[in-house]
């Protein structure tokens, strides 16, 4: 897989520092170069409800990828959305 230059596409991973899975999914993405924005909900948790609003559960993680919201470490959906949203080949 190769990065692609995102072209003002946001991506949104919504966790805290206790939670693995939202280290891994931050990981993957580093790995790969993909910026990304870490809302920590520990330090922000109003942003907790906006989280649920976009996912309609209350696990974390909660990514989005411009507009296409994932919850978990479910990498085929991550790599999927990446791929849709011209982030990776």
């Amino acid at each position: 897989m190769f990065l692609v230059m995102a072209d003002q596409k946001e991506v949104l991973v919504y966790g805290a520092e206790w939670c693995g899975f939202c280290h891994q999914v931050m990981k993957y993405f580093d790995g790969f170069k993909i910026p990304y924005k870490y809302i920590n909900l520990d330090e922000e948790p109003a942003r907790a409800e906006e989280a649920v609003t976009k996912s309609g559960q209350m696990g974390i993680p909660v990514t989005d990828i411009d507009g296409t919201i994932i919850v978990g470490f479910d990498r085929p959906k991550i790599d999927a959305a990446l791929k849709e949203k011209g982030l990776m080949k």
